[in-house]
């Protein structure tokens, strides 16, 4: 009887807990000033890109989620291309900036592995958040080169561990009249 009921559990299914081992968050690229909606990215944006593939060959990575706007994409595209992963792409276009962040997050847990997020300064800091990150600093419009990694622990039961790193070329200096705080 026993032997039986062994047996029949290994037949039921079973939930196997999944999540990301790491979420590498990272902003698109420099993008070129035209077109407006949409730009693709500057040489420089092309040059970081191409840096950001160098950077996380080896790192893992078995997902990428990106938005559908050029600039990001473009910033995916070579890490994708020499990994042979097909972004997710995530739209951020419309008013519900929160669905966009909800939707995100939900691609990200439904992941195993390393995930790639490129985002948005606007997006990055809320979709953080979303996964239990502490609050990241606001963006400033000439910061490009900000790297987070994220470390989920929730299987461990811990607050997640948040790494800050910086690739590729430094960022510009912010302007005059730029938000007061923002990196």
């Amino acid at each position: 009887m026993r032997t039986a009921l062994v047996s029949l559990l290994c037949l039921l299914p079973v939930q196997v807990w999944s999540e990301p081992s790491q979420v590498l968050l990272v902003r698109h690229a420099e993008r070129a000033l035209e077109p407006a909606g949409d730009p693709a990215l500057s040489p420089a944006g092309q040059q970081r890109a191409q840096a950001l593939a160098a950077a996380l060959t080896q790192a893992g990575v078995t997902a990428i989620i990106t938005t559908e706007f050029r600039r990001s994409a473009e910033t995916a595209a070579a890490l994708a291309a020499q990994l042979g992963i097909r972004p997710q792409v995530i739209p951020a276009r419309g008013p519900d900036a929160a669905a966009h962040v909800g939707a995100v997050a939900a691609a990200i847990r439904a992941q195993n592995g390393a995930v790639l997020v490129v985002g948005h300064s606007n997006t990055l800091p809320a979709i953080a958040a979303a996964l239990g990150a502490p609050l990241l600093p606001d963006l400033c419009e000439s910061s490009f080169s900000h790297f987070w990694v994220l470390t989920p622990n929730a299987q461990l039961g811990a607050a997640p561990a948040l790494l800050r790193l910086r690739y590729g070329a430094a960022d510009e200096m912010p302007s005059a009249g730029a938000a007061t705080g923002c990196q």
